[in-house]
């Protein structure tokens, strides 16, 4: 593969890190993600794949003997993991990465034909192209609060919300994931990502919402998580369509932090979905990609929840975003948490959502107050999760530790 940026030539310390941690980025975190035989990045696509294949054949094998609810469990399964494995690689027109992506469909089209609720895979026209987007929806079909949810850069459509256990949807919420520009299979289009047109492309999502008799025009919220984060917020200043805005694993403010401090994997794939071959054109691109100066546009509800130490946002540019919205608005930070914030001992080991979508669902309900401005340090160890009293400040001295 040719060198494009700065620190292609140490790709041995990637390696290096593959090798020790499992792990391609966010290396404060202790789970492997990748099989201890993956010594290096490039053996991380056939290493994925052939856990997938087993996960394929037990899904097929459990269909053919009727246990459908098996059978969609492995196939979501063999699904998450063909979508990572896709992912490892950026470059166009690479065979390996065109059928690893198009058996992450297959399997993700097996859980939908067996899911509990109708979800439709939808074309966005947008720009004199067509995006992708999942729909779910309730089981009655019946109007109602919808979700926009943006994933972030190193996910696709089909990554969430899980149709076997959908948060939103048991809240009685609709939920339309898409794949924007430069995501899943806008990749696989050359549909590239630029500065400011994924905002535009979930602005069309949103109008394609609009048309849908099962959405509830007037209550519409955008959750995003990671890079989501960061359009979630600038879509949300942009477009008061929103009524409520909830984003997650925080890549607020400027981007030097993701593409010039943390793993050099977030710079080489995000150059991918650019379509971006000379770095010091990216680079200028990366300046303009910001959320400083939108909080103060945002008029909805906003939930902002991010760790303490998240390496890809630190605390200063999330609390500067904070302090800029005016309208009602709560941060949670996780204490000693770092990028992924998902399932962590600060919320005994639950899933984010669930807390996330109790907010939207009150924030859409109008059951917040207008004055809402609290920050929650989630803790650790102890306390109550998001229902922790609000801390009255997250440095020292004043910063309580105990």
């Amino acid at each position: 593969m040719q060198q494009e940026r700065r620190r292609d030539s140490q790709q041995w310390i990637l390696d290096l890190m593959v090798k020790q941690t499992g792990r391609v980025q966010n290396f404060a975190n202790d789970e492997r993600e990748v099989p201890s035989e993956v010594k290096s990045y490039r053996m991380i696509p056939r290493a994925l794949a052939k856990q997938a294949r087993h996960a394929e054949a037990i899904a097929a094998a459990a269909e053919r003997a009727g246990h459908t609810d098996t059978a969609r469990a492995a196939y979501a399964k063999a699904a998450e993991i063909y979508a990572h494995a896709q992912h490892a690689i950026f470059e166009d027109d690479n065979q390996e990465k065109i059928y690893l992506h198009r058996k992450h469909l297959e399997c993700f089209e097996k859980v939908v034909q067996y899911a509990d609720n109708p979800v439709e895979l939808v074309e966005i026209s947008w720009e004199g192209v067509q995006i992708q987007g999942r729909l779910h929806l309730l089981k009655d079909r019946r109007r109602a609060p919808t979700v926009l949810f943006i994933p972030g850069m190193d996910m696709t459509k089909e990554m969430f919300p899980n149709p076997l256990g959908n948060p939103y949807l048991r809240r009685g919420m609709n939920v339309l994931s898409i794949d924007g520009p430069g995501q899943g299979m806008s990749n696989i289009r050359k549909i590239r990502v630029s500065d400011d047109n994924y905002e535009r492309a979930a602005g069309a999502a949103i109008d394609e919402l609009l048309e849908r008799p099962e959405v509830d025009p007037d209550r519409i919220a955008v959750v995003g998580t990671s890079f989501g984060s960061h359009w979630g917020t600038r879509l949300a200043a942009m477009d008061h369509r929103v009524k409520a805005l909830a984003t997650t694993h925080a890549c607020y403010g400027p981007k030097t932090a993701i593409f010039e401090e943390a793993s050099p994997r977030f710079k080489q794939m995000f150059m991918y979905m650019a379509g971006i071959h000379d770095e010091a054109e990216f680079d200028a691109m990366a300046a303009r990609m910001t959320t400083v100066g939108y909080g103060s546009k945002i008029t909805c509800p906003t939930l902002m929840v991010t760790g303490e130490y998240d390496p890809l946002a630190h605390l200063e540019a999330t609390l500067e975003l904070f302090d800029e919205i005016r309208a009602p608005k709560e941060l949670w930070v996780f204490e000693n948490e770092f990028h992924r914030v998902q399932a962590r001992e600060g919320i005994a080991g639950l899933e984010l959502h669930q807390f996330m979508s109790d907010w939207v669902k009150d924030a859409l309900d109008g059951r917040l107050p207008a004055d809402l401005s609290k920050i929650v340090l989630v803790p650790q160890k102890t306390g109550e999760g998001p229902y922790t009293p609000p801390a009255e400040s997250l440095y020292l001295p004043s910063r309580s530790v105990d």
